[in-house]
């Protein structure tokens, strides 16, 4: 019976972290990221320039603020946080819905 119900709880968990990620347009993330340059200065797995965007999604797993954190500090850029070298603003260039985007399917690798 216990493991009945271990199971069932498991389950939905999963359940849980699939619904979650479900909601992430990923491959408009992944075109948006692409048309940005965001991939000159990030890749997915490895730091590059900018930090490797899985560490950035762990760093920020469970802020329920990291969206308008992180879509702050890609609009108006900085540095800091991951290093020395600055990233650069995208404001002028990306829309916020578009950033909003973007940060999402960062957050969901």
């Amino acid at each position: 019976m216990k493991i009945r119900y271990a199971l069932i709880l498991v389950s939905a968990c999963l359940m849980g972290v699939q619904t979650a990620n479900a909601s992430v347009d990923m491959a408009k993330g992944e075109a948006l990221a692409k048309a940005s340059n965001c991939l000159a200065c990030h890749t997915v797995d490895k730091k590059l320039v900018g930090p490797a965007y899985q560490d950035v999604a762990k760093k920020y797993k469970g802020d329920k603020d990291a969206v308008d954190k992180l879509s702050k500090k890609v609009k108006a850029g900085g540095t800091g946080v991951w290093g020395p070298i600055p990233m650069p603003p995208n404001g002028p260039k990306v829309s916020d819905a578009d950033i909003k985007t973007l940060v999402e399917w960062v957050l969901a690798h």
